[in-house]
């Protein structure tokens, strides 16, 4: 009975460390080097891709400024590893990054068989197809027979193939695993048309020779909501980087922006006085500084600011807030209380 005891004993002990070893993992992995590593695209205009000057640009790369600044108070440290679509997630996986931010979707097999978790959705997307105007095909369902060019181990591969087979068309698939030469295989002519999400289509678009002559169809095939990816297992981990992401949601919905967000902690609403650490609690919780949202949408800006600065219509991409508008403006972005 004695030996039974100290088996429990034991037993429990050590489930007590494994799960501490869990919650404290990669947030004290970053702090003692000082830095997070962030898995980007490299490849994609509007939201990972380094510009003429060597500085990394986009939307999921702000995302991860974001999660540095929410555990450092310092957008600059972070480290970005540019992943294709085939090694993203064994990047992940392996410890090689500490959060995944690469337009990437969620879904109920990477979410079970991958050892993955994902946050907060970051881009709510679709899948299309790209085509040169002079094919002169106005409809998706006029591509019978198409060559497409597509890239391997995404869920894009799967959901052309399921449109074409469903709507009794044939195709001949081009499959190149990196998205830049992906795209000049596009743009040389290997292929009628390019499908794949439809910001990355119009990231593709925007970099072309010569962006008029390209159109997108008007067919959305799939469903892609695009958010971060972390290691299972790491709940505070995973809670701070959901919580950063939806820190510019939040912001946006309170009309806090970069702006505004030093005379924001003047305020007397309750709401806004919590969300901004000037009430304490909220920092704490996470195992960050109380101020971790203020100064995420000092240094990055509320979610709006980051949408248009990066993707919106006065970029090259052009894009529409569509379903990436807050819910009080008809979207799907969505922020539960920060208390």
């Amino acid at each position: 009975m004695k030996i039974f005891k100290l088996c429990v004993v034991v037993a429990v002990a050590l489930v007590m460390v494994t799960a501490g070893t869990a919650m404290a993992g990669t947030l004290a992995d970053v702090r003692a080097k000082g830095f997070i590593q962030a898995g980007v695209n490299g490849d994609l205009f509007g939201f990972g891709k380094p510009d003429a000057k060597g500085v990394w640009r986009g939307l999921d790369v702000d995302t991860a400024r974001a999660i540095a600044v929410a555990v450092f108070g310092d957008k600059n440290k972070v480290r970005f590893t540019p992943l294709t679509a085939k090694t993203r997630f064994t990047a992940l996986q392996s410890g090689e990054i500490d959060v995944l931010t690469r337009n990437c979707t969620q879904t109920l097999s990477r979410d079970t068989a991958l050892g993955l978790d994902f946050c907060q959705v970051n881009y709510y997307d679709g899948q299309g197809f790209l085509v040169p105007k002079k094919l002169g095909v106005k409809s998706a369902k006029e591509l019978n027979g198409a060559t497409v060019c597509v890239l391997p181990g995404t869920t894009t591969e799967l959901n052309v193939a399921d449109y074409f087979r469903a709507n009794g068309m044939k195709m001949k698939p081009v499959v190149i695993e990196n998205t830049a030469e992906l795209a000049k295989a596009f743009f040389a002519g290997r292929c009628d048309c390019l499908t794949s999400d439809a910001s990355q289509l119009a990231g593709t678009r925007a970099v072309a020779p010569n962006p008029k002559a390209y159109v997108i169809l008007p067919e959305i095939i799939s469903k892609e909501p695009l958010a971060p990816a972390v290691r299972h297992g790491d709940n505070q981990w995973k809670d701070i980087v959901n919580y950063s992401v939806l820190a510019m949601i939040n912001a946006e919905e309170l009309g806090i922006t970069s702006k505004n967000v030093k005379k924001m902690l003047k305020s007397k609403d309750p709401k806004i006085q919590r969300f901004l650490g000037v009430s304490p609690g909220n920092g704490k919780a996470l195992g960050l500084n109380e101020k971790y949202a203020y100064n995420i949408i000092k240094q990055i800006g509320n979610y709006g600011e980051v949408f248009e600065r990066n993707v919106g219509v006065k970029t090259k991409l052009g894009i529409k807030r569509g379903l990436n508008a807050l819910w009080t403006n008809g979207g799907l972005m969505y922020s539960p209380p920060f208390k």
